[in-house]
């Protein structure tokens, strides 16, 4: 007797959450549903290896706590706080997208997959990161 495809779907659910509740690395992104500090930390994520991010994206919060004070602060600031993180556009995008966030979107990051694709240097995974994460989105793709 063979189980019912939702029955395996449900089962390999629960082994993943319950592998992941086991091995899964205390990440300070995976910690919080603010779509802002997600997005600074999936940005900071893109070409750059998690244990390079962690302090940069700590400072970087504490210099630029909310997307109006990123959107207001001179690229130059932007940029000597993203310094030696590499890849200089993704600071350029971050302040560029915060602009755009404040004045299109009254200051409240994006709930939708198309919208946070249309902030420079946001693609489909960041857009698939910020939803899930802190908008409790589930892509049914990946949950069925």
């Amino acid at each position: 007797m063979s189980k019912s495809q939702s029955e395996i779907k449900s089962l390999l659910r629960r082994r993943l959450l319950s592998w992941y509740r086991r091995h899964g690395r205390a990440l300070p992104w995976r910690e919080t549903t603010d779509p802002y500090r997600i997005w600074i930390s999936e940005i900071m994520l893109q070409q750059t290896q998690v244990g390079a991010v962690i302090p940069y994206c700590e400072r970087f919060l504490k210099r630029f706590p909310d997307v109006f004070a990123l959107a207001r602060a001179p690229l130059q600031d932007v940029l000597k706080a993203w310094e030696n993180l590499g890849y200089y556009s993704r600071a350029r995008h971050l302040r560029e997208a915060a602009k755009i966030i404040t004045g299109r979107f009254g200051g409240r990051i994006p709930d939708t997959h198309e919208d946070i694709q249309t902030l420079p240097g946001s693609g489909d995974y960041t857009a698939g990161a910020i939803l899930s994460i802190a908008y409790g989105w589930i892509d049914r793709e990946v949950a069925c």
